[in-house]
């Protein structure tokens, strides 16, 4: 089987710490191409990997022969450099929020159906061991019903994470669109959504800009979330927090679920018989401490197996609706059903 030739667009900091290392791993990849605004960001790795770095990323479709490409941009780029890609017969991994309207999401997913290749979204909480643990042992149905839940996403902001610093487009709001939200709140829809294998159906929020001076996006929200079997939770999503929390916790019938609290336990079943479970199974990635996320993986497999992606557009756009709806719930201070 000849190896499958990947592109990045985008050579920003999910490009360097998750895609291009974990498709270098991958035995069946050849990345080919590169491409960044920042001429010097695609040439180091063009050099690196012995491929081609190109500054537009419609030069680098419209040269190079490929199998598939990561779109790992600004979120307003994500849908008209997704659907260009798509229209030239190449599959996409598109980074999270997969768009900033969802109108843009369904013109991503259509793109890919009319031009019959994939699109995948790079929802990594999905893979994380706790959340993989979580999963099974919710499916063993020993804990009931989930009742309510609690999620969160914080930590000190995109500062020390984006290649440009407080210099970063993240907060930019016209590349940007929405802040914390989009970057982490998003994360956390579509983690609670594969959980407990239901719909978000209506939302309430708090979506504001309360710990940045250099921006006009969101910094913190909390929300309301109640699910179409009936759940209801909270999720809040922050760039304030100093000390990262990336935690989940399920209230069951039966007992209480707690994922990545505890740094050796990173789940822990405590039933209501008074007795516990812990799981050492790995810890969920960090800004400071990335480990492989399993998307790429799975992206791979999809294309080599001709398998719809675990994590399609369709999934995509029903995580960013949960989104887009708490952002309108706390612009209109209302409780807003969610539309997919």
């Amino acid at each position: 089987m000849s190896k499958l030739r990947i592109a990045v667009i985008g050579c920003g900091s999910i490009a360097r710490h998750r895609h291009i290392p974990e498709y270098a791993a991958h035995p069946d990849v050849e990345l080919v191409a590169f491409c960044d605004v920042v001429p010097e960001r695609a040439n180091f790795f063009a050099n690196q990997y012995h491929a081609t770095a190109y500054s537009n990323y419609e030069d680098l479709l419209a040269n190079e022969k490929l199998d598939a490409v990561s779109v790992c941009l600004p979120n307003y780029l994500h849908a008209p450099v997704s659907i260009k890609a798509a229209q030239s017969g190449v599959h996409v991994l598109c980074e999270k929020p997969m768009a900033t309207t969802a109108d843009e999401a369904r013109a991503m997913i259509q793109a890919a159906e009319e031009h019959h290749v994939f699109l995948m979204i790079g929802h990594n909480q999905r893979f994380m061991p706790p959340h993989q643990k979580a999963k099974e042992i919710l499916k063993r149905g020993y804990l009931g019903r989930v009742i309510s839940f609690r999620t969160a996403f914080g930590h000190p902001g995109p500062e020390s994470w984006s290649v440009d610093g407080k210099n970063s487009w993240f907060f930019r709001k016209n590349e940007a669109v929405m802040g914390a939200m989009g970057d982490l709140g998003v994360h956390k829809a579509d983690l609670i959504r594969y959980l407990l294998d239901d719909e978000v159906s209506e939302v309430g929020a708090i979506v504001d800009t309360l710990a940045k001076n250099n921006t006009d996006v969101d910094d913190n929200a909390v929300c309301i979330l109640k699910t179409k079997k009936g759940v209801i939770g909270t999720l809040a999503a922050s760039w304030s927090y100093q000390q990262e929390d990336n935690s989940t916790i399920l209230y069951c019938e039966h007992g209480v679920l707690r994922l990545a609290e505890d740094p050796v336990n990173q789940v822990v079943v405590s039933l209501h018989d008074g007795s516990i479970e812990n799981y050492q199974v790995g810890a969920v990635a960090t800004n400071e401490k990335q480990v492989t996320s399993g998307v790429i993986d799975d992206f791979i497999h999809a294309i080599q197996t001709g398998t719809k992606p675990s994590i399609s557009g369709e999934e995509g756009l029903r995580s960013l609706s949960v989104v887009l709806a708490m952002i309108e719930s706390s612009d209109k201070k209302t409780f807003i059903t969610v539309q997919p």
